[in-house]
């Protein structure tokens, strides 16, 4: 049993926050909605705090999945903080999605914390399963002294390198699946604008090369226009700002990356900012 302070509960921090609770570890908890915090507790137990530092006084572990940099900053070293009271020596695991500069600067605190950035993926229905790919940066002794908390919620758990590397590869995670939608929804397209049969289309080359965790979980509701679930094109757009700003930072080429981040941009402007990250289909129909 770890005593964890766990900062933010939206639709990823709920479910890995409850998966803790089932495990048997102690949670305080702290969430910008408070109400969101003791509706936490009445339905799964743990302890409603009304900061971070308060949640994290004397907690052997702080977890936070919280919205960008800021919100990262504002929970950990900023002035009502979880750092400034966690102990020497305490675990600090970032599942937020933020830049790689930041978990960098996390890593060099003057609180003596050890941290490890693990952006996580999988989205909702994976935290929801426990079944999330967590990607981790930080040294060898953080990660190895995190895994077991992670392993609540994470069906893979994967030590990329140092501090900052989880955050990279989840912008690698990002690159691919940016590419992959678009080349989705333009199949669905086609097929639609030829009069195939979609249902018959994904049965005969769901299987072959063009297979994908987006074809078949996203073809058939893609299709029929339905994309109030999963993971949202505001929190994608932000995702691939991330990664264009780290690729003009070291001059990588991501071109695609670019143009689909763009298209996502139109969705926004089509009213689909929560809309879930397969509706580039939109654009097309």
């Amino acid at each position: 049993m770890t005593s964890i302070a766990f900062v933010g509960l939206g639709v990823m921090g709920w479910p890995m926050a409850r998966h803790l609770i089932e495990a048997g570890h102690q949670l305080r908890l702290f969430n910008r909605s408070t109400a969101k915090a003791r509706d936490f507790a009445a339905a799964h137990g743990g302890t409603p705090c009304l900061t971070a530092a308060e949640a994290a006084a004397g907690a052997e572990v702080l977890i936070s999945c919280v919205g960008n940099d800021d919100d990262v900053r504002q929970v950990t070293t900023g002035p009502e903080g979880g750092f400034h009271t966690l102990p020497k020596g305490a675990l600090f695991i970032d599942h937020s999605t933020a830049s790689a500069a930041l978990a960098r600067e996390l890593a060099a605190n003057e609180f003596a914390v050890r941290t490890v950035d693990a952006p996580v993926s999988g989205g909702q229905a994976g935290a929801e399963a426990g079944q999330l790919a967590v990607m981790c940066g930080g040294s060898e002794d953080a990660f190895a002294a995190a895994r077991p908390i992670m392993e609540s919620y994470g069906k893979r758990i994967v030590h990329i390198g140092p501090a900052g590397h989880g955050q990279l590869a989840k912008m690698c995670n990002q690159i691919a699946i940016a590419g992959i939608v678009q080349g989705l929804a333009e199949s669905l397209a086609f097929a639609v604008k030829a009069g195939l049969d979609t249902e018959a289309l994904v049965q005969a080359i769901g299987q072959g090369a063009a297979q994908s965790w987006q074809m078949d979980n996203r073809a058939r509701t893609m299709v029929e226009g339905k994309y109030d679930f999963g993971f949202a094109v505001d929190l994608m757009r932000k995702d691939l700002g991330l990664l264009l700003a780290e690729a003009r930072r070291t001059g990588a080429t991501v071109p695609v990356a670019a143009l689909v981040d763009q298209f996502y941009a139109d969705v926004q402007r089509m009213g689909g900012n929560r809309d879930d990250t397969s509706s580039l289909m939109r654009r097309l129909a």
